[in-house]
């Protein structure tokens, strides 16, 4: 149930997403899921991949500023009130989400969750029935 996620670090200038997605593209890496965040002087590309280990490397050899970290997908409806019942569980039990982003697909939502506490948020979320996707499921989108 944990996903590995690349974190790349990037200036503000034009081109450097492309930069980025031509060479995972070059590789044969698809990107399955991103987000994308900024600031004044960098932004921080979160993307999920058909193969992160080979990404990781490719991008490091590449001298992009990356880094592994480990998220979780929930599959919940796409209904309005879905998330909050599943984030309720997690308040509840103490587990502080860091970030997270979201696509759906028809009736599904998947929402890409960075939680303090890994084991523990996928425990809660077991715990309530909730659907989580499988590493290899998301990689394969």
């Amino acid at each position: 149930m944990i996903i590995k996620q690349l974190s790349v670090f990037l200036e503000n200038k034009t081109g450097r997403i492309n930069e980025v997605t031509s060479v995972l593209g070059n590789a044969g890496i698809n990107l399955s899921a991103f987000s994308m965040a900024e600031n004044a002087e960098f932004g921080i590309l979160r993307v999920i991949v058909s193969d992160p280990d080979k990404a990781y490397k490719l991008l490091k050899d590449n001298h992009f500023g990356v880094t592994l970290t480990e998220v979780v997908c929930l599959n919940c409806p796409n209904t309005p009130g879905a998330l909050s019942k599943a984030l309720h569980y997690l308040s509840k039990a103490g587990v502080f989400i860091e970030y997270m982003y979201a696509f759906s697909s028809g009736d599904v939502a998947h929402v890409v969750i960075r939680p303090n506490d890994i084991n523990m948020c996928i425990d809660i979320l077991r715990k309530h029935s909730l659907e989580l996707m499988a590493a290899h499921q998301l990689y394969q989108l």
